[in-house]
């Protein structure tokens, strides 16, 4: 899994990319496999002005589907990336989730189809 983590309108201090690459690995190291990048980008939406307003913006490339984009902002950037995270994890986990189920569902069919054609395969020997 690639993470690349840019910062735009400051500095990116080593704590702070050692800080998002820890939560990173910690939340998405069970899907090493399925994440081919992960792309993060630290804003500072007002400048020196002060307010709510640090924001980690956190897309997960995924093949075969879209990406997982999520988006937070609060008033402390070491909170918005840890948020963001946790929303990437929960998010990844669902779309996972979803992608098996389907893939089970689509054998299941397969199979489903493969065996009712041999019972009638079995069926029209047997009175003959």
């Amino acid at each position: 899994m690639h993470i690349d983590i840019r910062a735009q309108g400051f500095d990116l201090s080593p704590a702070l990319r050692e800080h998002t690459e820890r939560r990173l690995g910690f939340a998405l190291s069970w899907a090493t496999y399925d994440v081919r990048k992960v792309a993060v980008r630290l804003y500072d939406i007002n400048g020196p002005r002060g307010g709510e307003d640090k924001c980690c913006r956190i897309q997960i490339a995924l093949p075969g589907t879209s990406d997982i984009v999520i988006e937070d902002t609060e008033s402390d950037l070491y909170a918005a990336i840890n948020r963001a995270v946790d929303r990437a994890e929960r998010s990844l986990a669902r779309r996972l989730e979803r992608q098996n189920k389907h893939r089970r569902d689509s054998l299941r069919e397969i199979f489903r189809t493969d065996a009712a054609k041999d019972e009638d395969q079995a069926a029209a020997s047997s009175t003959h």
